[in-house]
């Protein structure tokens, strides 16, 4: 699961009684900045000033800040703009006063900075507020001033900040998360992969599923499913039943990573399913599925089988017309689709999936959608590539699909590698084809 972290960036602990605490020279490599102050001043009950800049502390009229108090039997709020510090938290002498302040997206240079905040004077309010600095420069300096004398000795301020997960990460692209061993670069479109250093990586590559297959002439549906996206992965397992895949020695450099986009479902009467687009991660091609069979009246051969790719398409269905062959999957990344079994039937096959045959259509029931592969590569159980249904037309009874892939004429599911439904009942479209996904994962 991706986390973020407290960083420990700094921290000041008085020893000399002082009117401000500085930090300054605060890199910009975090996502926010935190910063926690224990302490307690000379002076009576008051508000903690503080001020930011970028090296130089801006001591213009671009502070605003707005605040809310209760003692527990009485509530304020008070606001403060065009001023030259933000009074944003508390402090008082009777004991030490604990204040919390956030700087949100404090390196982004297009943006004015917000600044929340949470403390406490112990015996006096609570408080809550949000600072404003009116400016698109990054925050590399910020000064915490006690509002009415100086900060006691003991007095802490403790500068964090907060990691994403990229950081620490060896390599560039796509979606990083981690978690206590890995790292994991989730792509759900093409892009690069750059490895800072010499890298082992797993992998899972799933191309785009194939759409399903359009209705017969007279628009009673069964259409094929599409078979979907090849899936290769070093990770639980790969498609097609075979051996998993040996892992990636990569350099320093940077590897193309394309994710292939579904194929178009069949459009208007006696459309065949369009196959999906190859998925590509360095070394690794996975093949996109192929596009289902149009469900036909007569024995067309042109456009009535499903067609072979990562997982093949299944066969559309019909009356009076020839037995289709199968479309087969491709080795080890998927399975064959199913077909029509008698001439005289109606139910189309389901498309082929990463981790089974399509089911063959029979004169009630339309073909269900092989299934897919489940794998624990970004750290949890997920079911990808799966075959779509084939449409339920003609025949009583739907087919079903998991892992991604469409039921009957609906898409497979984007970033999975499903194939799409065959054309249902009164559609003349099939489903598209999931988009495909590519996953690395390397050790920390």
């Amino acid at each position: 699961m991706a986390t973020n972290t407290y960083v420990a960036l700094d921290k000041v602990t008085v020893g000399t009684a002082t009117a401000s605490v500085t930090f300054s020279s605060i890199p910009a490599t975090y996502t926010d900045l935190v910063i926690v102050v224990n302490g307690n001043e000379s002076a009576t009950f008051d508000g903690v000033l503080m001020q930011v800049g970028n090296g130089t502390i801006d001591t213009g009229s671009n502070y605003s800040v707005t605040r809310l108090r209760g003692n527990g039997s009485t509530a304020s709020s008070g606001r403060d703009t065009s001023a030259t510090s933000m009074n944003i938290g508390l402090v008082d002498s009777a004991s030490m006063s604990i204040n919390i302040f956030q700087f949100m997206n404090y390196a982004n240079t297009t943006t004015y900075k917000t600044i929340l905040s949470r403390g406490n004077a112990t015996g006096n309010m609570l408080q809550a507020a949000v600072g404003l600095w009116r400016s698109t420069t990054a925050i590399t300096t910020i000064k915490i001033t006690a509002g009415g004398g100086n900060w006691n000795v003991g007095s802490t301020f403790s500068l964090y900040g907060i990691a994403s997960s990229a950081v620490g990460a060896k390599a560039t692209g796509g979606i990083i998360t981690s978690d206590s061993q890995y790292y994991y670069h989730t792509f759900l479109s093409s892009g690069t992969f750059t490895p800072t250093q010499s890298l082992t990586c797993d992998y899972l590559v799933a191309a785009g599923g194939g759409g399903g297959g359009s209705p017969s002439y007279s628009t009673s549906g069964d259409g094929g499913g599409g078979g979907a996206g090849g899936l290769r992965s070093t990770v639980t397992a790969t498609g097609g039943g075979g051996s998993l895949e040996t892992a990636l020695s990569l350099s320093a450099s940077g590897y193309t990573v394309t994710v292939g986009a579904g194929g178009a479902g069949g459009s208007g009467l006696v459309v065949r399913g369009s196959s999906g687009s190859n998925s590509v991660f360095s070394t690794i091609t996975s093949t996109g599925g192929g596009g289902g069979g149009v469900g036909q009246q007569g024995s067309s051969s042109a456009t009535g089988p499903g067609i072979a790719g990562g997982s093949g398409g299944g066969g559309g269905g019909g009356t009076n017309q020839a037995i289709w062959a199968t479309a087969a999957g491709t080795t080890n990344q998927g399975y064959a689709g199913g077909v029509n079994t008698t001439a005289a039937q109606y139910g189309a096959g389901g498309g082929g999936g990463a981790g089974a045959v399509g089911q063959n259509g029979s004169t009630t029931q339309a073909g269900n959608g092989g299934a897919g592969v489940s794998s624990i590569i970004n750290g949890s159980s997920v079911e990808r590539s799966g075959g779509g249904a084939a449409g339920k037309g003609a025949s009583t009874i739907a087919g079903t699909a998991t892992g991604g892939g469409g039921s009957s004429g609906s898409a497979g599911t984007a970033n999975t590698g499903g194939g799409g439904g065959g054309a249902g009942t009164a559609s003349d479209l099939g489903g598209a084809g999931g988009s495909g996904i590519v996953i690395v994962r390397y050790a920390k």
